[in-house]
């Protein structure tokens, strides 16, 4: 065991001083590459926080536009509600301080500007094409409280010549402008312009923002990079547009007008040297991005060209920095370094032989206890070491945590096992059943050996949802997925079950499973569809009731033309016996009688449509159809009532519903408006049945002249009425089947009376 000592103290020791001498002669010749690629690292770090910088100081500029366009196009703020348009134009230059101006101009030549006119003022100048008084400049603060107002009879500033609104126009898209150099405030910017494009397609106005890009120099100015590092902004055609000093980026052209200096032309010969020749011939930036070392005034320097865009913006960013910023105190101090290393190294190698001696301490000691044991010298139940107890403390805390897991795992399995509740297992890529408890076998009535391995879909009847498409589309973006399904047991018995899985992640994609509770809802759902046929005999038992009611009216409805034809027969057979020369007046007659009797044909129809059982399918139907049937149905019962129904429709669009149903509320809503009329003595009686279109439904509105219902009603609720002989069931079975329908039934209050609305899902056009 002396030997083993030896061993662990030389090979600590030894392996401790190769491995420091290793590393500093590695870090020797490796250190300086190591910093370089470090500093270029910086580099590129450093321009994409200018990128992101730059990207998220013109984002908003882009976003303001295309809000004010989509408030154009979908009319929210009408280009002639000028005052509106201002406020929100206002707004926007107010939550963005990098905004120097927000307008809009339309293609009738007005215009709304708003921009900044010094601190905490602002200028609005307002252009009307048409007006007398063309231009208006409105002075506010920054409540948009009104300063003061003038009018400027010399401008005729006209947007729809202006180089942003001819080129959003004639791209039809949202566009940058080159950045240029603001006549007003001296400082360099840019504009974004979004063209409005009405609902035909044709151009309505532009709407763009102004934005300062100084700030961006702000930002160059403040960036550190290394010691004495540097970036700055080109534009696609050689402008410099951004700099860490602003003075240097305004120059004055041929023409006197202000302009952004060349890269070429710049009074800073460091940049120069930073882009190199980086031109094409034809003036424009070479965009790729390159890395670019370069000796300036004797010194060595790192440089970084990256291109990037926003939109149609392509700009390039140049970020440079000195070698000796990254690497001049390393070269000064790297012989003192490798010196000190190499003593560490020598003091640690030391220190690693205490250190081994130590460690073999306590192994040594329990060699020479089981020596003297073996010889009896010692009992076996003496004391162990210390170290002895620290490890065998350790060994007892794992047993016991071992112990814990097992014992949480026997419940989990227990209560999985013993659950009241089907649960499984699912394979999360192919669905197939894992594990399974007694109850969900018992479930499908099968063994629980032979579902094991199966695949849940062959469980589940056919036509229903494919589960682990299911699973693929949900375990993204939830935490479990849920839905109701029919499914067969072994024995072919058809139930229905509702599925509550939830994703269990293990770290590795291939072991990911669902953990699902399966309940057989079969019961449940047999006792939903009797209630849907219970409902169903109660409105058809309630249109026969209403029927009955209607019974002496229709009666006197359908007596009308049978009379009328009964007399114009015998008109007729009278013409044709006695005077056989009058034919055309015989045609006359018989026209009378064809009219009558699609007259009394159209009141069978309705009646027979009305009253007959059908199933609960929806249909494709006419709505104005349906409406002009009703109110025939109630038509002789209003008439007794002195009433009158009117119908006001709209586009004749077809409704997808169950007719029969449709027709029962109408009916209902129309006797009730009746009967609530000349129960009060109103001197007006109509009923006015209107229809209106809105998105994917189509509103029904019943409205009458009469009393209104009291607010202590509670109206749809069953057994509540007004009626002295009523049940109170027609509104409620009114919104059941309204609610069936897939749309829904409310109240209003009228200025003429009552008003009841319903709406139906409309029904696409067929291909």
């Amino acid at each position: 065991m002396k030997s083993l000592g030896v061993i662990l103290a030389l090979a600590l020791a030894g392996l401790q001083l190769f491995a420091v001498t290793i590393v500093v002669f590695s870090s020797y010749f490796t250190s300086e590459r190591t910093l370089l690629n470090h500093a270029r690292t910086q580099l590129v770090d450093a321009g994409q926080n200018v990128i992101e910088h730059t990207k998220s100081f013109l984002a908003p500029a882009r976003s303001a536009a295309e809000l004010s366009t989509a408030l154009a196009e979908n009319e929210i703020v009408r280009r002639e509600q000028r005052a509106l348009l201002e406020g929100l134009l206002f707004e926007q230059l107010r939550a963005a301080p990098q905004f120097a101006g927000v307008y809009y101009g339309d293609e009738e030549g007005n215009f709304v500007y708003v921009s900044r006119n010094g601190p905490e003022r602002f200028l609005s100048k307002i252009v009307r094409a048409n007006a007398e008084l063309r231009t208006i400049l409105l002075d506010r603060n920054t409540e948009f409280e009104l300063l003061a107002e003038r009018p400027d009879p010399t401008d005729t500033y006209d947007p729809r010549t202006r180089p942003w609104y001819q080129s959003a126009k004639g791209t039809l898209r949202s566009i940058w402008t080159d950045p240029y150099i603001f006549f007003t405030s001296r400082s360099p910017g840019i504009t974004a312009a979004t063209p409005v494009i009405g609902f035909d397609g044709v151009v309505q106005g532009v709407a763009g923002v102004d934005i300062e890009i100084r700030e961006l120099s702000n930002f160059l100015s403040r960036l550190r990079i290394g010691q004495t590092g540097a970036a700055f902004v080109l534009n696609r055609n050689g402008d410099v547009i951004a700099h860490p000093n602003p003075a240097l980026l305004t120059t004055a052209g041929e023409d006197g007008a202000l302009e952004f200096p060349s890269i070429e032309e710049i009074a800073d010969p460091l940049a120069r040297a930073a882009f190199g020749d980086r031109l094409r011939s034809d003036g424009t930036v070479n965009a790729r991005e390159a890395q670019y070392d370069f000796v300036y005034g004797g010194e060595r320097y790192v440089s970084q060209i990256m291109p990037f865009g926003l939109g149609e913006i392509p700009w390039t960013i140049v970020v440079y920095a000195p070698e000796n910023d990254f690497i001049g105190t390393i070269k000064d101090n790297r012989r003192l370094n490798t010196l000190i290393a190499i003593g560490i190294a020598a003091v640690t190698g030391l220190l690693g032989l205490g250190l081994a001696n130590r460690i073999h301490a306590p192994v040594r000691a329990f060699a020479v206890r089981s020596s003297l044991v073996s010889q009896g010298e010692v009992a076996p139940d003496a004391p162990m070491p210390r170290t002895y107890k620290e490890l065998e403390n350790a060994n007892t805390t794992l047993v016991n945590e071992i112990s814990q897991r097992k014992r949480t795992e026997r419940e989990y399995r227990l209560t999985f096992d013993l659950a009241s509740r089907g649960m499984i297992y699912l394979d999360e890529m192919t669905g197939r059943i894992l594990r399974l408890n007694a109850r969900f076998a018992e479930i499908f009535g099968a063994d629980p050996a032979d579902l094991e391995g199966r695949a849940f879909q062959s469980l589940l009847a056919t036509g229903e949802e494919d589960v682990v498409a299911l699973f693929a589309a949900n375990a993204g973006v939830q935490s479990g997925v849920s839905f109701k399904a029919e499914a067969r047991r072994c024995d072919g018995a058809p139930i229905w079950i509702n599925f509550t899985g939830v994703f269990i992640r293990s770290g590795d994609a291939c072991e990911s499973y669902v953990v699902a509770t399966i309940d057989d809802v079969t019961q449940a759902r047999v006792s939903e569809e009797k209630i849907d046929e219970l409902n169903r005999e109660l409105a058809h038992v309630a249109r026969q009731q209403i029927m009955g009611e209607l019974a002496t009216g229709l009666a006197h409805e359908l007596n009308q033309p049978l009379t009328a034809i009964t007399q114009t027969v015998d008109a007729a057979q009278y013409i044709v016996e006695n005077r056989p020369e009058d034919s055309a007046e015989v045609a006359k007659l018989l026209g009378e009688i064809d009219q009558q009797t699609h007259q009394a044909a159209d009141i069978i129809r309705a009646l027979r449509g009305f009253i007959r059982k059908e199933d609960n399918r929806a249909t494709r139907f006419s709505i104005n159809e349906l409406l002009e049937q009703a109110r025939r149905l109630v038509l002789s019962e209003a008439r007794r009532q002195s009433a009158e129904i009117l119908l006001r429709p709209g586009p004749d669009v077809k409704v997808s519903a169950v007719r029969v149903q449709v027709a029962q509320v109408l009916v209902n809503l129309l006797r009730n408006a009746v009967e609530a009329m000349a129960e009060a003595g109103s001197p007006e009686r109509k009923v006015v049945v209107s229809t209106r279109l809105g998105g994917d439904d189509l509103t029904i509105e019943v409205e009458d002249s009469g009393p209104g219902v009291s607010p202590d009603l509670r109206l749809f609720s069953q057994f509540e009425t007004t009626k002295a002989e009523g049940m109170g069931l027609g509104l409620s079975i009114s919104r059941t089947l309204i609610e069936s329908n897939g749309g829904r039934i409310w109240y209003d209050n009228s200025e003429r009376g009552a008003r009841f609305s319903f709406t139906l899902p409309l029904k696409p056009e067929d291909p």
